[in-house]
């Protein structure tokens, strides 16, 4: 089943729903900070097996202690349920982390 682009609307609504996320450049954008390198790397483990299983994968560096994620559905030209759905999912990891 092929994603559906989001319009502005829908984008504004879905955004309320997660904290500290933005759209920049027409992506999702969120930078996470931790304690140190291990703990960042320890929380893209948990994101990496998290995107595998949604089968959604973010565009993300490291450098020590902060993970940059930026997430948009390249199929469909912009943002879909799928970046939203894998944000949520991050930002539950990110608590536990």
């Amino acid at each position: 089943m092929r994603a559906t682009k989001l319009n502005e609307p829908e984008i504004a609504a879905e955004l309320k729903k997660l904290k500290g996320w933005t759209v920049q450049q027409g992506k999702l954008h969120r930078v996470f900070e931790f304690r140190d390198f291990s703990q960042a790397f320890g929380f893209m483990t948990q994101v990496a097996l998290a995107a595998e299983a949604m089968g959604h994968h973010p565009d993300w560096s490291n450098a020590w202690n902060k993970v940059t994620i930026d997430l948009t559905t390249h199929s469909a030209g912009g943002l879909t349920q799928n970046d939203f759905g894998l944000a949520s999912k991050i930002q539950q990891i990110s608590v536990g982390s």
